[in-house]
C-alpha cells in the first residue's frame, strides 16, 4: 500500500481528482487530500477505517492501472486527513483488518 498527503491541494490537483472520482458529489475545497493506493481488499478496508476514525469523505478515483491497483482520495481538513491516514497505516502495520 502506498500513501501520500497533499496539504492545501492546488486548483489543478482538485480538478484532476474531481474528474476521476467515482461519485458526482461536490467535495468543495478541502484543506487536505490523502491518497492511498493498493489492492481492492486493502482499499475497502482503508475506506472503512478512515470513515470510522474521523469526519472525512472517501472517494474512489478511477484510472487504468495494469496491475489492478485501486486509488482512494480522502478529503477533509488537514488534522482529520492526517488522523485517517495514520489510522490506516497503523491498522496495516498491525494487520488488524
Amino acid at each position: 500500500m502506498d500513501c501520500r498527503i497533499i496539504k492545501s491541494p492546488s486548483e489543478g490537483t482538485l480538478a484532476i481528482l474531481n474528474r476521476r472520482k467515482g461519485s458526482k458529489d461536490n467535495i468543495g475545497v478541502p484543506d487536505a487530500v490523502g491518497l492511498v493506493q493498493g489492492k481492492l481488499i486493502e482499499m475497502v478496508c482503508a475506506a472503512d477505517i478512515a470513515e470510522k476514525a474521523v469526519g472525512v469523505t472517501v472517494e474512489d478515483i478511477r484510472g487504468s492501472c495494469p496491475q489492478n491497483m485501486i486509488l482512494l482520495a480522502i478529503f477533509g481538513d488537514t488534522a482529520s486527513v492526517t488522523s485517517a491516514m495514520e489510522e490506516i497505516k497503523k491498522k496495516e502495520n498491525d494487520r488488524l483488518w
